[in-house]
């Protein structure tokens, strides 16, 4: 396999296109559940055995897209963060609680499985816990990028610096915060007319081609280039790259994100569909979905010969898709709510 397994390891469209029902849209609620889909895909993929290289291109090409257009989902719908007494609170109950639990229980989990002395550090988040940190402190910065003149170029600035400093640390992840941030103000900066534009016909149809080839730029550079770069953990010197080839990267990489993340809306659709009340609990599916694929891994089931061939390769990716949609249900979230929703109203003042 390719570095893409050595690194360690989520708009209001046209009214013609989606059909709103009071209190959520469907549009977003399908987007985010595909996105959450191909997150878990993405995480159920890297114990695999080597696979060769079309199916590491295809990898690449998910790699690209599924975390750039889970946190621009995470932006946009931080517009209306104003730093309220009622939005403090819903950050707290929503994001720095469920971090908290999570990272104790997965800790735990640890432990138990792989290693009896494995450390508990809330400063360093466990695997996929870095996104609860981070959508935390991008979602604090959101009066800062309200305010300034070009928020969208200075976030790429910040990004493409971290991927040259050094020194950053492993706090929260802040390396990989920094270098994500671009996505998450893209969110903020995006208003309906732009998604109207993204769910025209026109851009639907033009998207069959241009992933087909961004599928081949991807077969072309799984053999020359380190995809530890789609982690945007890593700064360029840990990649063993002369310093300039970060900034390079980092613009390279949101181009690339920002076409297939069209092509992703463009194809989202938006009238409701059997998996669209699925997309109201897309962080039930991305906290939980870790537990099941690292416990396959300690396991042992990722040794299965079955899973070298490119039926087992199938198999894997159907089995994410199933694992992550049992956990966005209902039932889950009716049973996990008061640990990853939990009401805080009487931690938090109310606001006079």
């Amino acid at each position: 396999m390719y570095a893409i397994r050595t690194a360690p390891a989520l708009p209001v469209p046209a009214p013609e296109v989606v059909r709103r029902r009071p209190g959520r849209d469907a549009f977003f609620d399908n987007a985010k559940y595909l996105a959450i889909v191909l997150v878990a895909m993405g995480h159920a993929w890297e114990p695999l055995p080597g696979s060769g290289r079309i199916v590491e291109a295809v990898y690449t090409l998910v790699y690209a897209v599924h975390m750039p257009v889970f946190i621009m989902i995470a932006g946009y719908f931080s517009r209306t963060f104003d730093g309220s007494t009622a939005k403090v609170q819903r950050l707290l109950g929503g994001v720095l609680v469920p971090y908290v639990v999570f990272e104790v229980a997965y800790t735990l989990f640890q432990r138990q499985l792989r290693q009896p002395d494995f450390p508990l550090s809330l400063a360093d988040p466990y695997w996929i816990l870095w996104f609860l940190p981070a959508l935390f402190l991008w979602r604090l910065s959101v009066p800062v990028w309200r305010a300034v003149r070009w928020p969208l170029p200075l976030a790429l600035l910040v990004a493409a610096v971290a991927s040259v400093a050094g020194g950053i640390g492993d706090d929260l992840d802040l390396g990989r915060v920094l270098q994500y941030l671009p996505y998450f103000v893209l969110g903020l900066c995006l208003r309906p007319e732009h998604i109207a534009r993204v769910r025209d016909r026109r851009v639907r149809i033009a998207a069959v081609p241009v992933v087909a080839m961004a599928l081949l730029v991807a077969y072309w550079a799984v053999p020359r280039m380190n995809t530890s770069w789609f982690f945007h953990r890593y700064n360029a010197q840990d990649l063993g790259m002369a310093a300039w080839t970060g900034p390079v990267m980092t613009f390279a990489l949101f181009a690339a994100a920002l076409v297939l993340g069209v092509c992703f809306l463009a194809w989202t659709p938006g009238r409701r569909m059997w998996f669209t009340t699925l997309g109201a609990g897309t962080l039930y599916g991305y906290l939980l979905h870790g537990f099941v694929i690292r416990g396959a891994s300690y396991l042992g089931w990722y040794d299965h010969e079955f899973l070298a061939t490119p039926a087992g390769r199938v198999a894997v990716s159907l089995a994410a898709a199933a694992v992550v949609t049992l956990l966005c249900t209902r039932p889950v979230r009716t049973v996990l709510r008061p640990v990853v929703e939990p009401s805080l109203d009487r931690l938090v003042r109310r606001a006079r």
